[in-house]
């Protein structure tokens, strides 16, 4: 099979060879398959090879390695195309090695994995410039070198004598599996082998290389290098794959703006006015990178926010890319509490985002009416909120701009997560090299310390931004004053002293403050890795932040710790003094 180059330079192509045969067994226990989509799905999930050896003892490893193969190819491609390639390779191996299990434990005898739905597996998956692997067993991968052949993996095969072996690691023999997974970056010409052990035992990597070399094409090699194994005597299955790299991506690997990428922005335009098959009714908001409507769709009758990018951005492709991403993202999450894409059912004739229209305040408008809000009332918005950032990291998105004026409350006091286009993707991120995974893109009030000295954003990061927002709902202030943006050395953020919450609200409980204080802390490792950690602590007491102690009055407020010291010093020397002067010495 081969997947000859329809357009070099622009997208990923390849070439493959592959070739398998039962050899001089009965039945062939190998199985592997291959799939090139096209885009978006090409550049979003890349070109997935693969190869299983059902382990050659038990009835079962033909159903075992064709299960694993078909199982991964099919529902690899239907994981959330917002996920990195080892999240979704690994979700999806995970559940094949489940059912494989499940399916050993049920056989004649559970308890002797030789008979089991046992198997080998091998995944190579090419994404934009960079080779994907993952490993168990001992059939292997290679890649080309010079008049040789380098091995990529490591056999998992256990030695007891010179006639005795045994798999060390393989699908189905445990209800866990580990994969050894690493990545490589590739380029034009680089070769890919992957093998079974009846082909690698019997034909060494140079005549491996030799049979490719002098081979009219891939599948022509793949059946030579097996030929060879045959007349050097395997009594195994034989497989063979060859994968060649024809083109590589020039910039970036993914058309994210699909059908729009060649519109021209949409004008600036002053309602009420008809544009593209909406009725535009009053502008909601102008900045500096969008201006957004309140407008129409003609067609359904409802209400839409319709946002175009502004004049100064309009040739800045990153800028125009960051516009488009908003809404592709929002077609991503299906969440109450993430702001939802409007359905669009007719092609757009120019560049523009619309997203459906909410009626209602932003969380900077709901704290200006709320000065001093009730704590169960900061819990129920806080809780919506950290329901909406965590759909993104369901999804490993990373928000990246979690401030007030992207949370919006509708008039049933629903909380909606806004504003995608800061919002960083990990299978955006891997498939574009252009992208500098540690560009501080939000507000600097609530992006996270790390950030700052050039760590890439995580979930840890949107922790801290929903951290610092919901302190600020219950004091005012921000936990650190203006400090954290200042504090871009690890010595200076080791400085950083968080002002306790009691300080403003010396009701609130303490445990209240110590989970606020553990949200926002300048060290991600000893902030709360997940949200739902946070939420339990802000409405549950946590035995870590109630043992028996008031918070001291140095971790509550630093400052006045100290004006009170030097008044005390101040007092007693004015009375030692007074003393001195009553009584001098003699």
């Amino acid at each position: 099979m081969s997947a000859p180059p329809s357009n070099p330079g622009s997208d990923l192509t390849v070439s493959i060879g592959q070739h398998s045969t039962a050899g001089r067994k009965d039945a062939n226990q190998d199985f592997h398959g291959a799939l090139v989509p096209q885009q978006p799905e090409l550049g979003l999930k890349g070109i997935a090879v693969a190869l299983a050896d059902g382990i050659s003892s038990s009835a079962a490893g033909a159903a075992a390695s064709e299960t694993a193969i078909k199982s991964f190819l099919s529902d690899y491609y239907a994981t959330p195309d917002t996920w990195s390639v080892k999240n979704s390779a690994q979700k999806v191996i995970a559940a094949a090695n489940s059912w494989l299990h499940a399916q050993t434990r049920r056989g004649l005898d559970p308890i002797d994995a030789d008979r089991g739905y046992v198997t080998t597996f091998d995944v190579l998956i090419l994404k934009s410039r960079t080779a994907h692997l993952f490993h168990a067993g001992d059939a292997r991968i290679w890649r080309v070198a010079g008049r040789s052949l380098e091995q990529l993996t490591e056999d998992h095969r256990v030695i007891v004598s010179a006639a005795e072996s045994y798999l060390g690691r393989a699908l189905g023999v445990n209800g866990r599996v580990e994969i050894d997974y690493h990545t490589l970056s590739i380029d034009v010409g680089d070769t890919f082998v992957l093998t079974t052990d009846g082909v690698h035992e019997h034909v060494t990597p140079r005549d491996m290389v030799s049979a490719i070399a002098s081979a009219e094409n891939l599948d022509a090699a793949a059946r030579a290098i097996v030929e060879a194994a045959l007349a050097a005597g395997s009594t195994d299955n034989l497989t063979v794959q060859i994968v060649r790299v024809d083109s590589v991506p020039a910039g970036e690997a993914v058309d994210l703006l699909e059908d729009v990428q060649g519109l021209d922005p949409a004008p600036l335009l002053d309602p009420p006015a008809e544009f593209d098959g909406y009725r535009l009714l009053r502008t909601l908001h102008s900045g500096p990178r969008s201006r957004v409507y309140l407008a129409t769709d003609l067609e359904t009758g409802a209400r839409v926010a319709l946002k175009v990018l502004s004049l100064d951005l309009r040739d800045d492709p990153a800028q125009r890319k960051r516009f488009v991403m908003e809404e592709w993202i929002a077609r991503r999450i299906d969440n109450p509490h993430v702001l939802q894409a409007h359905p669009q059912n007719r092609r757009r004739n120019h560049l523009y985002t619309v997203m459906r229209y909410v009626e209602g305040q932003t969380l900077t408008q709901w704290m200006r009416d709320h000065a001093a809000p009730e704590l169960e009332a900061v819990r129920g918005l806080v809780e919506q909120l950290a329901k909406g950032v965590q759909a993104f990291h369901r999804r490993e998105m990373v928000h990246q701009d979690l401030r007030p004026d992207n949370v919006l409350i509708d008039a049933s006091g629903t909380v909606q997560v806004i504003d995608f286009g800061a919002t960083k993707v990990a299978g955006v991120v891997e498939g574009d090299p252009r992208i500098d995974p540690a560009e501080i893109l939000g507000t600097v009030q609530y992006t996270a310390p790390e950030c700052f000295l050039g760590a890439p954003s995580t979930a840890g990061s949107d922790v801290f931004a929903v951290g610092v927002m919901a302190y600020q709902m219950l004091t005012g202030r921000l936990p650190y004053g203006d400090a954290v943006p200042r504090a871009r050395t690890p010595a200076a953020q080791r400085r950083l002293r968080y002002v306790s919450a009691l300080t403003t609200r010396p009701l609130l409980p303490v445990w209240v403050d110590g989970a606020l204080r553990k949200a926002v802390h300048p060290n991600p490792a000893r902030r709360y890795q997940a949200l739902s950690e946070f939420i339990q602590d802000l409405r549950y007491p946590n035995p870590a932040f109630t043992d028996g102690r008031r918070t001291s009055l140095l971790e509550r407020d630093p400052l006045l710790f100290w004006r009170l010291l030097s008044l005390t010093l101040g007092i007693v020397a004015l009375t030692l003094a007074g003393i001195l002067v009553a009584h001098p010495p003699r």
